[in-house]
């Protein structure tokens, strides 16, 4: 941008210098003052005067001062006369007069009159005089007084006099104007506002024709109003355009390493400089203070500091409230509402008179105060600071009222030139300061990411507690910055124990063996019993999850002697054993039958979690009913717990109830289960407990959440060894896929498992079962069968008889008779009834019949059916209902009674439609048609097409809670919340979350489906 384009919007400033040009040519002359900040183009201005003076015939004098010019009197008077200056020394005094400084001097303002009549007036005698003067701010004070003087003698003479001052607000106060000593009628004075956002953009676009509206609006809010940041910044676009010429740049970086070559970080480093060092500290107080919060991880937020400043304005330093109240964010950081409502950044509401306004007048003045006491300086004159450089354009107020730099790349270069160390400081005092307003311990936490050691217990404290919200958020990622930053800070022993398990927990999310390092030294730390048994748990989980479980195992039994003199906790450190060696599935034999045998354990020694483990073996190996492992569960539940057991005993208690079909009690199980873990701490419950929610889904028939679950994607190829083989969530994903008819996705999921590398494991035996289920509903039905007696086969080696983990009876039964082996069939499906009756579920008990009344065939075969169809009425509201009013109407349809088939057909129709079971509803239309019968009518649309997981999550939503809380309430991922309430507006025909109360309601009797 040359100097005649930063004239933008200067046409009114020019037309008045011309026409005071043309005046002072008639014998007229005159002072003009142009005022205006550093960069908005006085020089610039003042050079197109002084042109366009030349052109009217006017002899040109020009100066300009520097700093340098302040000791040295007369220096910017020398440079304007030259050796007419000179000239002047020489001249006699006269009636005794002295020349400055020597003896017998007269008064500055007698020598500066004799100077005006001496050399200005005789310059003026030959031809009019345009006299520039830059920078007189700069001006020594002796020849300020000669241009003062001289103003008073311009109205008679062919002489205009124009001078730039700049007029900034700065924190440090500055001198009086040139102008301050004389009448207003003897000077003409102009200010120069910044450019507009339209003459900015209009120079954008000049200087790249092609740039997209985003580009051209962060140049303009880059450019500040600034024409000298401007011109700079084009410049380095320019140069650093592909070509080397101007040309459409997909984006403005935020950081100034991106420019080149670099012309506008030192533009904002020469403005700053020209407003003093107390100004510059105040700049880079209030960056640092902006990039607090953002800079703990990339990407976290933009904004991160508006909820702790205007948390800290919530009460005064005597701690009496302010104008505003302050609300408590909503559960998972505030998260987004579906309909895209948000929460207030700030965390705050207006009080009940509403004044809005006075909160953020609050929050503004409080960042006032907080930014001067990092740079050390008068808050009021921050404060000012603040306003007027708003009101330039440099900053601008956000949505929270704040004010902020306009441009991340403003604010870049205005930290440029600050030193790391003293960056590092700045956010120390950030943080103390914030701290001690009661700041949001995100905002304090970001600013201890960036500083130097504080050396205090409130740093570490802090730290952990920004690092357990942003894992509340699902920001790992700032949490992991977090917590390692804390490790900076000196601590305890069993301090610095807790803070390594949870940044190795959160390491080994992105890599199983992550965080190993960070978990060995926390248990080789000295430290309490307590605090070694959570590292202990750490470890070994995180080994075993590597594929390292014999090296778990072992480090457990080493670490045991440490605990010689706290029995209680050797219980749990075993019980930990139990559940790492239960990918072999042989420990919970061992352990019931040392509890059984005539020299076996007590309860009292096995201790509650150990005992529940039991019973699970118990319920697997069809020793006991349902109904007796509940009560046996519920009673040990009754029982105080040790914090460090009670997990094993809720997650051991959430498996067994979801076995017996008490599926609500194993989701208030698992929600106490993971509240009692916590967001870090690597726990072998964890992935028990993953297992247990995703087929309490399954149980459900909530494909949704079950295909929304993160663990039910394919693993990732070329991992070296056999890895941790598949998961349940892979295995419920499969069958979710099969139930949806989405037949090439659940084989691509299959295909990603090596079978025969996969350890030998429950979770391998239900994949196993998963595949069979995939294979038969190909048409394979010899594979599938190979699936499911491998399952079997397995399982049984491990004495898992009871189908409570993967019916492979059933499944092998049925694709037995589909090859044509009805008496095979016919032997599975008895013992599967045997297991089920002992046992006694409706989903259980209900599978069994219904295959064996399919082995079985005749009329025996429809009473087994049909006796199946009752039994699982009383259960949940999954596939297996489904499933058995297919083949209880099958049957019939065999057997000749093609009417009465209908019924359960088209009720097996309306349910697998309200499921989403696509699978099982072509199947039952397919009956019906071939039965002579038209397709029953279902609902698509309306409440009545939700399913129980819509439903609940849609009926949280209409009683007003936001996604992250339903995400919170349900511990559920909150994109699954996202999935479901989707699905919830597309089915209600709605779009907004007001609508949801309305469309919830139930359909007047007599409407069409779909009008609720």
């Amino acid at each position: 941008m040359s100097p005649v384009e930063s004239l933008s919007e200067r046409g009114d400033v020019l037309r008045m210098l011309a026409a005071s040009a043309e005046r002072a040519c008639g014998g007229s002359g005159r002072l003009v003052l142009l005022r205006g900040a550093t960069g908005t183009g006085r020089t610039a201005l003042l050079e197109a005067a002084a042109e366009h003076a030349a052109t009217l015939g006017m002899r040109v004098l020009r100066a300009r001062c520097t700093p340098e010019d302040t000791g040295k009197d007369w220096a910017a008077l020398r440079r304007l006369l030259g050796e007419e200056m000179d000239f002047a020394d020489d001249v006699p005094a006269g009636e005794g007069d002295a020349g400055p400084g020597e003896p017998g001097a007269p008064h500055p303002r007698a020598y500066a009159t004799r100077l005006w009549r001496l050399l200005l007036r005789r310059q003026a005698d030959s031809a009019p005089l345009f006299v520039a003067v830059d920078d007189v701010h700069a001006a020594d004070p002796a020849s300020r007084r000669w241009l003062t003087e001289a103003a008073r003698h311009l109205d008679r003479l062919p002489v205009l006099l124009v001078v730039t001052e700049r007029r900034q607000y700065d924190i440090e106060r500055s001198g009086a104007g040139l102008a301050h000593a004389l009448p207003p009628d003897l000077v003409r004075t102009h200010t120069l506002a910044p450019l507009s956002p339209d003459a900015a953009a209009e120079l954008v676009r000049a200087a790249f024709p092609g740039a997209e509206p985003g580009l051209v609006a962060d140049c303009v809010r880059a450019g500040a109003g600034s024409p000298l940041l401007l011109r700079a910044l084009l410049d380095d676009l320019a140069s650093g355009s592909a070509g080397g010429g101007p040309a459409p740049l997909a984006a403005l970086p935020d950081t100034c390493a991106a420019l080149y070559p670099g012309g506008y970080p030192d533009a904002v480093s020469w403005w700053l400089a020209c407003a003093g060092g107390t100004t510059s500290a105040v700049a880079r107080a209030l960056a640092v203070l902006e990039t607090g919060g953002a800079g703990a991880a990339p990407g976290t937020r933009t904004a991160p500091d508006a909820r702790g400043i205007a948390e800290a304005g919530g009460t005064g330093e005597d701690g009496e409230a302010g104008a505003c109240a302050p609300r408590a964010p909503a559960a998972g950081g505030g998260a987004p509402a579906a309909d895209g409502g948000m929460p207030a950044a700030d965390g705050w509401v207006p009080v009940a008179d509403g004044r809005p306004a006075a909160c953020a007048a609050e929050r503004r003045e409080v960042r006032a105060q907080v930014v001067a006491r990092m740079a050390q300086v008068d808050a009021a004159r921050v404060a000012g600071w603040l306003t007027a450089m708003t009101r330039l354009g440099l900053l601008r107020q956000d949505a929270d009222g704040l004010p902020r730099y306009a441009h991340p790349l403003l604010r870049d270069a205005v930290l440029s030139g600050w030193t790391s160390g003293r960056r590092r400081a700045a956010h120390r005092t950030a943080a103390e300061e914030l701290m001690r307003r009661g700041a949001d311990v995100s905002v304090v936490a970001g600013h201890l990411a960036h500083a130097s050691v504080v050396a205090e217990p409130w740093a570490v404290d802090v730290l952990v507690q920004a690092a357990a919200a942003e894992v509340r958020a699902g920001r790992t990622r700032a949490a992991v910055t977090f917590l390692r930053r804390a490790l900076d800070e000196p601590m305890a022993p069993g301090s610095r124990a807790g803070v390594l398990v949870q940044l190795g927990s959160l390491e080994c999310a992105e890599h199983p063996a992550g965080g190993i390092a960070r978990l060995t030294e926390a248990v080789r730390l000295p430290g309490g019993p307590r605090d070694l048994v959570r590292a202990m748990v750490a470890l070994a989980t995180a080994l075993a999850r590597s594929g390292e479980t014999p090296a778990a195992l072992r480090m457990l039994r080493t670490e045991e002697t440490r605990l010689a003199d706290h029995p209680d906790l050797i219980r749990t450190l075993r019980a930990v054993a139990v559940l790492m060696s239960d990918h072999e599935l042989g420990a919970l034999r061992e352990e019931y039958r040392r509890r059984r045998g005539p020299d076996g354990d007590s309860p009292d020694l096995l201790g509650a979690a150990r005992q529940a483990l039991i019973v699970r073996y118990e319920a697997t190996a069809g020793l006991i009913s349902s109904e007796d492992a509940t009560a046996r569960i519920r009673g040990l539940l009754e029982e105080p717990a040790d914090p460090l057991a009670e997990p094993f005993l809720l997650g051991t208690a959430a498996v067994v109830a979801q076995w017996a079909d008490e599926l609500d009690e194993a989701e208030r199980l698992v929600r106490r289960a993971l509240d009692a873990l916590g967001p870090f701490l690597l726990h072998p419950m964890h992935h028990v407990l993953l297992d247990v929610r995703v087929d309490l889904a399954a149980a459900r028939a909530d494909f949704a959440t079950v295909l929304a679950d993160p663990r039910a994607r394919p693993p990732v190829t070329g991992r070296p060894g056999p890895g941790p083989g598949p998961a349940s969530a892979h295995t419920q994903a499969v069958i979710a896929l099969v139930e949806t008819d989405r037949l090439e996705e659940a084989a691509r999921l299959v295909d990603g498992f090596d079978l025969r590398t996969a350890p030998d494991s429950w979770r391998t035996h239900r994949f196993l079962y998963a595949r069979g289920v995939l294979r038969a509903a190909t048409g394979d039905p010899a594979a599938a069968l190979d699936d499911f007696l491998e399952c079997g086969r397995r399982q049984a080696a491990h004495e898992a008889v009871r189908s409570v983990v993967a019916p492979w009876r059933v499944g092998a039964a049925e694709c037995r008779l589909a090859l044509g082996r009805p008496r095979e069939a016919l032997a599975l499906a008895e013992e599967e009834l045997r297991l089920a009756e002992v046992w006694r579920t409706p989903r259980t008990l209900g599978r069994a019949l219904r295959v064996l009344g399919e082995a079985t065939g005749g009329r025996r075969g429809l009473d087994l059916t049909g006796r199946a169809v009752e039994v699982l009425r009383e259960g949940p509201a999954g596939t297996e209902l489904i499933s058995a009013l297919v083949s209880h109407g099958r049957g019939l349809a065999a057997s000749g009674e093609r009417s009465r088939a209908r019924e359960p057909l088209r009720e097996a129709v309306e349910r697998a439609e309200r499921l989403g079971a696509v699978r099982l509803r072509t199947v039952a239309e397919g009956l019906l048609h071939e039965g002579g019968a038209r397709r029953a009518g279902t609902p698509r649309t309306g409440p009545a097409a939700l399913t129980a997981s819509e439903r609940r999550i849609a009926g949280l939503a209409a009683e007003g809670r936001t996604n992250a809380e339903i995400a919170a309430l349900l511990h559920l991922a909150r994109r699954t919340v996202e999935t479901h309430l989707t699905a919830a507006y597309r089915k209600l025909g709605i779009r907004r979350r007001t609508q949801l109360p309305t469309a919830l309601r139930p359909a007047p009797p007599g409407a069409p489906a779909g009008t609720g």
